[in-house]
């Protein structure tokens, strides 16, 4: 997959039948969205692609706001990748941008831009300056223009539960973690490159992998069952792992920080990229009398933590 940062197609990359939206976690129903792109790029042997916007518009719109991104770009162009989209146009978002009308954005992105032969969007799109825009109204805009719309209806999860960014995030923070899993399709994660910390936890026998939180979501804190991964590459090399996000009060400390304890693994991590993929929350964070409980305390939650993961997969 090719990723570009601007909406200039050049060659046989024009005429792509293109998906539109954040797509911030990449559940259920936008892979519908994005597969209903690539099903029609295959019959009409064009371009299969993506547009998306970096940052999120809410981010822009609400700088102070707590992070709440379920997939970063890095996260979220790797789950589209594995989507089989040959192109992934990540616009540029700021106010500046916001001001594009409907029309512009029709006009100067997917027309002249693009040249997109085919748009798909979710039944709730809406897009241009003060979110004017929606997808019936692209579709209006789409016969003047020489080009065809899809529009993809709402998917719900097999339990009758619309699949949702917003309730997913509501069953993280409310350590939920495994309903979380139901609407994304797959346990939900966290990567990024591991960080030197001051070795407490090496100090205890169970050393462990810091992970930087950049603009992720900030799950409930506490201890977690999950899967840590190891890239190499395209490949990732799974292990058990127990999880920890806190404050860590037992040692004084107030920041927030996410680090993981791979369960048999013995090697140096420092520097490696870790993807760490949160199964099953055991418990709410705690403050200790002293290190020889927090170890004991670690012990058993690194024993629960295995015995729950022995039934699951990384990658469900």
């Amino acid at each position: 997959m090719r990723i570009f940062r601007h909406e200039r197609a050049e060659g046989a990359d024009r005429g792509a039948a293109v998906a539109i939206g954040n797509f911030d976690g990449l559940h259920p129903g936008h892979r519908v969205v994005i597969a209903a792109a690539g099903k029609i790029a295959h019959a009409a042997q064009v371009q299969h692609a993506v547009l998306t916007f970096e940052p999120h518009p809410y981010a822009v719109f609400n700088p102070t706001a707590p992070p709440f991104r379920l997939t970063p770009f890095r996260s979220k162009a790797r789950h589209i990748e594995a989507l089989g989209v040959d192109l992934l146009f990540a616009l540029h978002f700021d106010r500046e941008f916001a001001k594009h009308t409907a029309e512009q954005f029709i006009d100067e992105i997917l027309v002249r831009g693009l040249g997109a032969s085919h748009v798909v969007v979710g039944y709730d799109f809406v897009f241009g300056n003060q979110r004017r825009g929606t997808a019936e109204f692209l579709l209006d805009a789409a016969r003047a223009r020489g080009f065809a719309v899809t529009i993809v209806e709402r998917e719900t999860s097999s339990g009758g539960e619309a699949y949702s960014s917003t309730r997913i995030r509501e069953h993280l923070t409310g350590a939920r973690p495994r309903e979380a899993a139901k609407l994304l399709g797959r346990w939900w994660e966290i990567d990024g490159r591991v960080e030197h910390a001051a070795g407490v936890g090496k100090g205890l026998g169970y050393p462990t992998a810091n992970l930087p939180m950049a603009d992720y979501l900030r799950p409930a804190p506490g201890i977690y069952a999950a899967f840590a991964g190891i890239e190499d590459g395209k490949r990732t090399e799974w292990h058990p792992a127990a999880a920890y996000f806190g404050r860590r009060p037992t040692l004084g400390e107030h920041e927030l920080g996410l680090e993981a304890y791979l369960i048999g693994f013995a090697g140096e991590l420092y520097g490696r990229h870790l993807r760490l993929a949160l199964v099953d929350y055991l418990r709410p964070d705690a403050a200790f009398a002293g290190l020889d409980a927090l170890k004991a305390q670690i012990g058993d939650d690194v024993a629960r933590a295995r015995r729950i993961l022995a039934d699951e997969k990384p990658e469900p």
